[in-house]
């Protein structure tokens, strides 16, 4: 019999990972994009582009969680793994992996599951994993790494300019007339996550260029001083280098990574959208 591994990271399909370079074994559970019921899974197979025309031309959508059973399968026999899950305060991925963790720890009394609920997604979701990730290379206990990694959640942040808000408008988080109007005008919603992992809006601006001038003044009202940023976004790669050329010219970033949205990110921000996570 192969021994158990030591640690492992697993993030739902939010975090927009599907692989993570280092020693420390990696791995995702898919959420679901519902259009006219229809499921489309969000893995390494789902193309974006097929479900960006499936949710234009549709009538009702929706998200869905992993099951339990999908967190318990990734955790692949290991002693400890590290659970980071989108915002509670969005989905229900965060207590499908209290009840995966409940199961596996009362099946295995000498291991343990740690869960991180990232209240934000996407770019905040990767810096937590690689934090992970560094926390583990240390050789630190587990309880050390957990202690550490949410001293780290607590100083991390989460910051978006969203393009359109017609999926919100279909799955009933915002009205209607509302999402058309801001379709029409061209205007996006700047925001964050709060305190409890509910998206909060800050502003409004119209254009690639007002956009990251609106996410770089946020990031330095945060105190921002320099360290790794992920920056992902819908179809918008033009204000992504934009704003990964602004972040290095005024705090002198050496790490600024670029990552296209997946499914679930792709659905709650749609296309034009950008989202920017980091750490002060």
């Amino acid at each position: 019999m192969e021994a158990a591994l030591k640690y492992k990271i697993v993030a739902d399909s939010a975090a927009d990972m599907t692989e993570m370079d280092g020693d420390v074994p990696f791995s995702y559970v898919s959420l679901h994009i519902i259009v006219d019921g229809r499921d489309y899974t969000d893995n390494e197979e789902l193309d974006t582009d097929i479900l960006q025309e499936a949710l234009v031309m549709g009538q009702s959508s929706s998200s869905a969680c992993p099951s339990p059973e999908d967190w318990l399968s990734s955790f692949e026999d290991a002693e400890n793994v590290f659970c980071v899950t989108i915002t509670s305060g969005l989905s229900g991925s965060y207590t499908s992996a209290e009840l995966a963790k409940g199961i596996y720890e009362e099946k295995h009394p000498d291991r343990k599951v740690y869960i991180i609920d990232s209240l934000a997604t996407g770019s905040k979701m990767v810096l937590l994993c690689y934090k992970l990730r560094e926390l583990i290379g240390k050789g630190l206990e587990p309880e050390q790494v957990y202690k550490e990694i949410m001293e780290y959640h607590q100083h991390s942040y989460l910051y978006y300019a969203l393009a359109g808000l017609n999926n919100m408008a279909k799955n009933g988080r915002v009205n209607p007339i509302l999402a058309k109007g801001l379709q029409v005008l061209g205007i996006r919603i700047v925001g964050t996550a709060d305190e409890e992992g509910h998206l909060k809006a800050l502003g409004k601006c119209r254009g690639d260029k007002k956009t990251v001038a609106a996410l770089v003044g946020h990031m330095r009202s945060c105190c921002y001083h320099g360290d790794p940023v992920v920056i992902t976004h819908h179809n918008n790669a033009a204000a992504a280098a934009a704003l990964r050329e602004t972040i290095i010219a005024e705090f002198g970033t050496e790490s600024v990574e670029i990552r296209p949205t997946r499914g679930l990110c792709s659905y709650y921000a749609e296309p034009g959208s950008v989202l920017v996570g980091f750490d002060v």
